[in-house]
Order: structure tokens, then C-alpha cells, then sequence
């Protein structure tokens, strides 16, 4: 296997003048406009989407975890496409980056868009060098770093990986996977890259996997960690107080959710178990808050044999306190979605994007931000 990928870095993008005089400390980026659509349907070419009734029944908020402080949701500008499945986003400098994902009829798609909180707007930064869903994205030393994802729907995953070089506009390649996957969570952590479980080939089978492996920046290598206990995808990651929390997430398919809670500890290199999530999903973002880790929507459901059995696509937001090991509710998402891009900026958690529908076909421009106030 080659350890390094051939492929060129991304075009850069150039602005007017005025923008980026704005911008002295981030490299200039064109203004991408608010989509019209707040919904595409990526199997019908890309186009406009009105949800039916059936389509809008998906949707659950209801929460057995006991109530905390509501909060408040409120718009925010949509994105300039209808996109879902990106494997969530990351921040750096106070800026929201997403990569990758279904739409435009596509889901090889190399999207990379960033939101500017401070002016309520998207800009279009360099693409991805190949296009790719379920792309793993963590931010680290000025750097995005994108790692894995499906070259096809949810499936046929690859081993390589990219570093976004935020002043310059620029992507560059760098160590490949020490193995394919995609719909993996990405942390960093003590100047290092932890990517921890996904799903892999065969493409029919797409079987979730548990592969803990940590990338050093300084060396470009990769090394084996103790794998995640539960082999599972399109859970919940953040890093936090020199720890590791991976929540809810899938056994293969979203007919199979958990609510499992494991804390990766690195010093002993072990995980251990913590309170679990209460409402068992997929697909949810997942982000720290004043201290607390906010677990937001996400899907479940059956399908048998091409049928829809059960589908349901959530809107829970639940939050953990890593200090008293224990969950509480809060306003659910006004449109609740699945596979979204979710960051705190601020006071404020910021949710765009994602899945209208249960599966893959309805993507959402639908951008909402939560705060305690």
C-alpha cells in the first residue's frame, strides 16, 4: 500500500479585495449565497423538495431524560446547498467548516463551505481533492484535517486523507488510513488525531467497525490504539478534560442504535463506561456547551426487504455533565434532522444541514443555532 497519497492539493479561491481586508487573519473565500430550497431529494437530480406528511410523521422530540433549562433555537442563513451525510463539521477560529456530503443528485460530492457567524453568511472554500460522504473532519493547529469516507452511498470507503491548510486555501495530502473507512469520528487530542471506529468493506455488507488509530501531524504516521469496546458508526465524539467520550451511534444499519456511553483514557490506554445517552440514535451531532456535551437529532428505524417499517428521524437535544455523570433535556431542534454539521461558535450551537428523511434521500439547507441565553 502506498503510505502517501499522489493527488494535488485543491485550487485556491480568490474574493474581492474588500473581503479580504475583512478577513486579515483567514485566507479570502467567495461569498456562496443562501440556497432558496430548504430541501432537495439527491435520487431526483438535486431538486426542490416539499415534504409530504408521511415524510414530516418521522419526526420525534419526545425525551425521558428528566428537564433542564429549555433554551431557545432561532434561524440562521441556509446553507448555499441542500447537503447531508458530511460526517458533521469542525471549528477553527471561530468558524464553522463542512466537507463533503450528498447533494446536487451526488454523493461524491467535494463541498467545502464555511460559516461566518459574525456576519451570518457562507463562503465556498477549496473542494475536497476528491469528493467523498461520510468524510471524518477535526481541526487542529490552523489545520482541517479530512480522513476516510464512501466514494458511493454509505459505502465503498477509502484510505485517503487531507489537510486543509485554513490561511492558505489549500489542501494537501498526508499519511493515508492504516485501513479504509468511512462515517468515523475524529478528535484531537494533545496534538494528536484520534479516529476511532466507522464502517468498512465489502460495500454489501458495510459492517461497523471498532479501529482506534491516532495520527501525529509532526511525523505523519499512524498508530494502533485499544479499539472502541462496541464496534459502531455515526456516533457522537468530543474530547474533553484529556478524555475521549464516544456516544449512541449503530451497529451496522440504524435498525440497530445504542445509547452506549464509552471514555477512552488515554493514559492507560483503556475505555471504560458512563451513564448512556437517553434516547438511543445515529447520526446525531454532538458538542461541548459550557461544559456540558449536547447530543442533537439524529435517525432510527426499520427497513425490511426495500419496506419502511419504522422510521424516525429525531429531534431530541440532551445534554451530559461529565462531572456529575448524568443527562437532562432541552428544547428540541425546531426541523429535526440526521447526519448534520454541528459546532459551538460562541454562545451559540450551530446545526446545519443533514438528512430531512429517514436513509439518505432528502437533503436539508435548514440552519438552526441554540443557546441557554
Amino acid at each position: 500500500m502506498h503510505r502517501r497519497s499522489l493527488f494535488g492539493a485543491g485550487a485556491g479561491l480568490i474574493a474581492a479585495p474588500a473581503l479580504a481586508q475583512q478577513h486579515q487573519h483567514h485566507s479570502p473565500l467567495r461569498p456562496a449565497e443562501a440556497s432558496p430550497s430548504p430541501f432537495a431529494n439527491v435520487f431526483q437530480g438535486g431538486q426542490p423538495h416539499h415534504l409530504t406528511d408521511a415524510q414530516t410523521a418521522q419526526r420525534v422530540i419526545d425525551s425521558p431524560a428528566p428537564p433542564g433549562p429549555p433554551g431557545r433555537w432561532v434561524p440562521r442563513a441556509a446553507m448555499p446547498i441542500p447537503r447531508s451525510e458530511m460526517a458533521w463539521a469542525t471549528e477553527w477560529a471561530g468558524r464553522m467548516h463542512v466537507v463533503g456530503g450528498y447533494g446536487e443528485g451526488r454523493f461524491d460530492r467535494a463541498y467545502h463551505t464555511v460559516y461566518v457567524p459574525a456576519e451570518d453568511r457562507w463562503y465556498d472554500a477549496a473542494p475536497l481533492p476528491r469528493g467523498a460522504n461520510h468524510v471524518a473532519v477535526v481541526a487542529l493547529g490552523g489545520q482541517v484535517y479530512a480522513l476516510g469516507g464512501f466514494i458511493e452511498q454509505n459505502r465503498r470507503c477509502d484510505d485517503l486523507a487531507f489537510a486543509y491548510d485554513v490561511e492558505a486555501d489549500r489542501w494537501r495530502p498526508i499519511a493515508r488510513l492504516p485501513r479504509p473507512r468511512g462515517a468515523a469520528a475524529a478528535v484531537a487530542l494533545d496534538g494528536r488525531i484520534h479516529l476511532i471506529g466507522g464502517a468498512t468493506d465489502p460495500a454489501p455488507e458495510r459492517a461497523s467497525i471498532g479501529w482506534h488509530e491516532v495520527y501525529d501531524p509532526k511525523t505523519d504516521q499512524w498508530e494502533l490504539r485499544r479499539p472502541l469496546p462496541a464496534a459502531r458508526d455515526h456516533v457522537g465524539c468530543v474530547a474533553h478534560a484529556g478524555l475521549i467520550h464516544v456516544v449512541g451511534g449503530r451497529f451496522n444499519t440504524f435498525q440497530y442504535n445504542t445509547a452506549m456511553h464509552h471514555v477512552y483514557l488515554p493514559a492507560r490506554d483503556t475505555w471504560i463506561e458512563k451513564a448512556p445517552m437517553p434516547t438511543a440514535r445515529s447520526g446525531h451531532g454532538m458538542v461541548i456547551y459550557r461544559g456540558r456535551f449536547f447530543c442533537m437529532g439524529g435517525e432510527g428505524g426499520i427497513i425490511e426487504r426495500g419496506q419502511t417499517l419504522e422510521a424516525r428521524v429525531h429531534g431530541q437535544m440532551e445534554s451530559y455533565d461529565p462531572l456529575t455523570d448524568t443527562w437532562q433535556r432541552h428544547a428540541p431542534m425546531p426541523t429535526p434532522r440526521h447526519a448534520v454539521a454541528a459546532v459551538t461558535l460562541g454562545e451559540w450551537i450551530h446545526v446545519a444541514g443533514g438528512g430531512a428523511v429517514l436513509g439518505g434521500a432528502v437533503q436539508s439547507a435548514v440552519h438552526e443555532a441554540f443557546t441557554l441565553g
